[in-house]
């Protein structure tokens, strides 16, 4: 491979002005975080309006498989064309997206435009982070990095609220239309204020094969996934077997041994595969992505709790889990500003995996019978342990690259964990069916309810009461003879018990995450981060002295202006120079 240069940061980018870019780049992260929650609370307003009620899964199924399968192109887009350009043409499909979806006058229009609105929202997240990466020295990156995951938790503060008052109050359509100002703000801003530090000799060449391999396998693994969640004609749930999941998810891992070998002969691969000879890299990704399995698989479950459980309507039950948003929010900003004064890492992510699998093991003593108070301090002790995920490793992964692969690095790093999101999200829901099918018949005993009673419910299918909610007692009295009827309080508290119980088993997931996770801290070695801005040279310097080997896979320190000879010597293994 012919050797590359890049062009370094700006040193007369003023601060007034990088921050300028970090208002722009987060506005545009906070339209793609929380189009996710307002669309949630409008569905059910827009399928009465559109119909197809069917196919309303698609809404959300089409946003999350586009917007998932182009995260690490975008990387990889952006390390050959730039940040501005391929940001700006991200936010642009993204608005087009919003505009045609709130023009939508049908179903298969607005799951149509959602799919566009997806593949601008790929752009937003890997690419923003690797802006910060640009712009800001590897110490200083912390601070701002925390900030997004600030905007991640706010925006599940605030989007049920706005995308509840915007329905009711103005239509469905302004859901949408509702991003169009804000996100030609941010365009605008991007446009004057953002350098295009564009890597000098880049190949313009894309890895077009890598791309059409690498989509079909992830759409078949993201289709399987989410089919997993779903029941048929008969209301039964689709096993894991089942040739629409299981099926699927063995025709994606097929497909992606063949992106492997792709990727390994490409000369511009979408995902370098020498990134992971970096052990730090490896160990992060590994990380982040048994954090995520962890906590988007069980806490995506609580409101759940609060509805069916609870009986407290979708959108106020979506307030009930603040506590583990304020801790989220706080400890992300907190932990990456602790990060930029400190330069140091590694101790702060051990004490962050050990507090959430604290908050997550306390979460499986969640009952029908919990007291607010008890499980409002287990969820802040949980967000607590989740906030520096969302920021640190981020800082991490970009310390260990150079700059030329910027940006698939961060890609490749937000690529996991949303998978891992919807792994963990299968799997979750999975737990939650069985252990209250299993468990029904053991809680209707305690309550006194005779068997014949039990085998009735039995027969009507336990796996469709898992979501009555306030209609239990309705459901439930539809179901039993007249002389049984006297039953139905009783039954009702056993199956809000057992619901309590089978929500309660998903938070295992998230101890056996942040174990996990915790294992791959454990190994990841300690690196100092440079205060000083430049591009193509390693970030970080390892805090034991300049003698460690290739073999650990951690740059050793280097001056930043020795940077192109760096980019040489990593030659196409997309790992910083040694």
């Amino acid at each position: 491979m012919s050797s590359t240069t890049s062009t370094a940061v700006p040193r007369t980018l003023s601060q007034r002005t990088r921050l300028a870019i970090m208002g722009a780049v987060m506005l545009g992260l906070f339209l793609s975080a929380l189009d996710q929650t307002v669309v949630g609370t409008a569905l059910p307003t827009i399928v009465t309006d559109l119909g197809g009620n069917s196919v309303y899964v698609w809404v959300v199924t089409a946003y999350l498989l586009t917007s998932t399968v182009t995260v690490p192109m975008w990387g990889k887009l952006s390390d050959l064309f730039g940040r501005r350009p391929i940001l700006l043409i991200g936010i642009g499909i993204f608005l087009a997206g919003s505009a045609l979806s709130g023009l939508s006058q049908n179903m298969a229009e607005l799951i149509t435009f959602r799919g566009l609105q997806g593949i601008g929202a790929g752009s937003m997240f890997p690419v923003a982070l690797a802006v910060i990466g640009d712009i800001f020295s590897p110490r200083e990156r912390g601070r701002y990095q925390g900030l997004f995951g600030a905007v991640f938790g706010l925006s599940f503060l605030v989007g049920p609220f706005l995308g509840g008052w915007i329905t009711d109050s103005i239509g469905w359509h302004w859901v949408f239309y509702v991003n169009l100002p804000i996100g030609l703000v941010a365009l605008a801003v991007i446009a004057v204020t953002l350098p295009n530090m564009r890597r000098e000799g880049a190949r313009g060449s894309l890895d077009i094969w890598g791309a059409v391999v690498f989509t079909v396998a992830i759409v078949s693994l993201l289709i399987g996934l989410t089919e997993k969640g779903l029941t048929n004609a008969q209301g039964q749930a689709y096993g894991w077997f089942d040739w629409r999941v299981g099926g699927l998810i063995l025709l994606a891992g097929l497909i992606l041994a063949v992106f492997v070998v792709i990727e390994a002969r490409a000369a511009e691969p979408i995902i370098p595969l020498g990134l992971f000879r970096n052990l730090n890299f490896s160990l992060v990704q590994l990380a982040t992505f048994f954090l995520a399995f962890g906590f988007f698989g069980a806490v995506i479950f609580m409101p759940r709790y609060f509805q069916a459980v609870r009986g407290i309507s979708a959108t106020a039950s979506g307030y009930m889990i603040w506590p583990l948003l304020v801790g989220l929010i706080a400890t992300s900003v907190l932990s990456g500003q602790l990060v930029s004064r400190t330069g140091r890492y590694r101790r702060l992510l051990i004490v962050a995996a050990v507090v959430m699998a604290v908050g997550m093991l306390l979460l499986t003593r969640l009952t029908a019978t919990t007291s607010d108070p008890a499980l409002w301090l287990w969820l802040f002790i949980a967000g607590v342990g989740i906030g520096p995920s969302m920021s640190v490793y981020t800082v991490v992964v970009q310390a260990t690259v150079s700059q030329r692969n910027m940006g698939v690095a961060t890609s490749t790093l937000v690529f996991i964990r949303q998978v891992a999101s919807t792994v963990g999200l299968a799997i979750a829901g999975t737990l939650v069916g069985s252990t209250f099918t299993s468990q029904l018949p053991l809680h209707l005993a305690r309550a006194g309810v005779p068997a014949a009673a039990v085998r009735r419910l039995a027969l009507s299918g336990t796996g469709g009461l898992t979501g009555i909610g306030t209609s239990a007692t309705a459901s439930v009295t539809r179901t039993l003879p007249p002389a049984l009827r006297a039953l139905v309080p009783h039954i009702v508290r056993a199956i809000h018990a057992t619901l309590a119980e089978a929500l309660a088993s998903t938070f295992w997931l998230g101890v056996i995450g942040a174990a996990a996770a915790l294992g791959a801290v454990l190994v990841l070695r300690e690196v100092r981060l440079r205060t000083t801005t430049g591009v193509g040279g390693p970030a970080a310097e390892p805090v034991t002295g300049p003698a460690i080997g290739s073999a650990t896979g951690l740059p050793a320190p280097e001056p930043a202006e020795s940077a192109p000879a760096a980019m040489v010597a990593a030659g196409d293994t997309g790992t910083p120079g040694r």
